[in-house]
Parts: C-alpha cells; sequence; structure tokens
C-alpha cells in the first residue's frame, strides 16, 4: 500500500514525515512548485535522502474556475490549453530533479481535474511518457491497475485512527494496491487528525510482515508499470 500526501504543506514537514520516519515507514509527496522557498527546498530534498518520494503537482496547482464570472486566470486550469499543461508538468519535472536527483517522477491531478481549457489532457500525458504514473483523487472502486490512473481513498477530520484502520483491511482483503490520499496533517486544510494518523502509522508498522508499504514510485516498479 502507498501513503500519499498533496500540496507540500508545513504539517508534512512538521508533522507527517517525522511520524513516518518514527516507524520507519516511507511516503510519496507531491509537490506545488511555487510553495517551495529555499528553506522548503532543503527540507524536502533531506526528506528525499531519507526514502521518501518527491512527486508532482504542477507548478501553479491550477484548476478549474467553475462558476466564477471573471475572465480566465492564470491560476485557472481553464486558460490552460493541453500544450501548456504538458509544458508545466515537464517544467515541474526538472524543479523535482534538481531537488532529489531523480530522472522521473509520478503525477497526481491538482484538484483530481484533467481539464485544461475544457480538453482531457490525460490521453496526451499517456503519450508523452513524462511522468511515471498519474494519481488521481478518487476511489471508483475495484478497477483493473491502470497506472496512468490510480486512484485513491481520502480521510476527512473527523475520521479515527480505527476508521483508517478499518479502510486499509477491507481494501487488502482483495490484495490489490491501495493508495490512500492526504492534505494536511494535524494542520493546514482538508486535515487529518494527527493522532488518528499516528495511529494508522503504528498499525501498519505492527503489521509490515502482511502489508508493504512503500512510495508509489517503488511499487509501480515493482509490478513492471
Amino acid at each position: 500500500m502507498v501513503l500519499t500526501y498533496d500540496d507540500s504543506l508545513p504539517s508534512h514537514l512538521d508533522i507527517a514525515i517525522p511520524a513516518l520516519d518514527k516507524v520507519g515507514l516511507k511516503g510519496t509527496f507531491f509537490l506545488i512548485g511555487k510553495q517551495l522557498g529555499p528553506d522548503q527546498i532543503e527540507r524536502w530534498r533531506a526528506a528525499s535522502q531519507e526514502g521518501h518520494e518527491l512527486a508532482n503537482h504542477t507548478l501553479r496547482h491550477a484548476c478549474l474556475q467553475g462558476d466564477n464570472a471573471e475572465g480566465r486566470k492564470l491560476g485557472s486550469s481553464d486558460s490552460y490549453d493541453v500544450e501548456m499543461m504538458l509544458e508545466e508538468i515537464q517544467m515541474m519535472n526538472n524543479l523535482l530533479s534538481a531537488i532529489d536527483g531523480k530522472a522521473r517522477h509520478g503525477y497526481a491531478t491538482p484538484c483530481g481535474q484533467h481539464l485544461a481549457g475544457g480538453v482531457d489532457y490525460l490521453p496526451a500525458l499517456r503519450e508523452s511518457n513524462i511522468v511515471q504514473y498519474h494519481r488521481g483523487a478518487w476511489w471508483a472502486g475495484e478497477t483493473e491497475l491502470d497506472p496512468m490512473d490510480l486512484p485513491a481513498t481520502w480521510f476527512d477530520e473527523k475520521a479515527t485512527g480505527a476508521d483508517m484502520i478499518a479502510a486499509v483491511e477491507k481494501a487488502s482483503e482483495t490484495g490489490g494496491l491501495v493508495v490512500l490520499g492526504f492534505h494536511g496533517v494535524g494542520g493546514d486544510y482538508l486535515k487529518v487528525n494527527a493522532k488518528a494518523h499516528a495511529e494508522l502509522l503504528a498499525y501498519l508498522k505492527a503489521n509490515e510482515d502482511k502489508i508493504w508499504v512503500a512510495p508509489l514510485s517503488s511499487v509501480m516498479a515493482h509490478t513492471g508499470r
């Protein structure tokens, strides 16, 4: 199974990574380029050197503008086209390589959406081969493993450690890939409780003989994808 964390948040560096390191588990962190100042870059480089995976969440985290009546904005994926989006993903790959020294990186779509100017860019992303895999934002039930559209299960602030563990146990019954997604851990936004998160990690550590926990790139390499 895989533990993934979106948006390069302070709580990842301050809470999630220390909690993972405490039990010897490694996670996958999807970073946003515009949020990486010099001090954060050094801390993320150190996290990579300790075995955590750094992955691509674009430079700007552009999502759909939705019903906003204002003109198109740079921060909205409505203002992109497919070529622009793929170029930004490649630029973020370059930044990640400068941080962790790795040639290939995985990708997660901002807001779980893969539209650029109203056009689905996932087919072009598949064809480009510029990312190792794509993790989506929603769980669609049992599906055939597609490395370019991997689902994830998420929890809200009300979720207890027992809730998270029960979800892992249920998903593990099928013997397939289990991907969990988090934003804030004990802070920031869309957060989960830090104690509940720690209880999940303790369970995974105690059951490491039955549940293999690894960064998503390692799992994809193991499956030959």
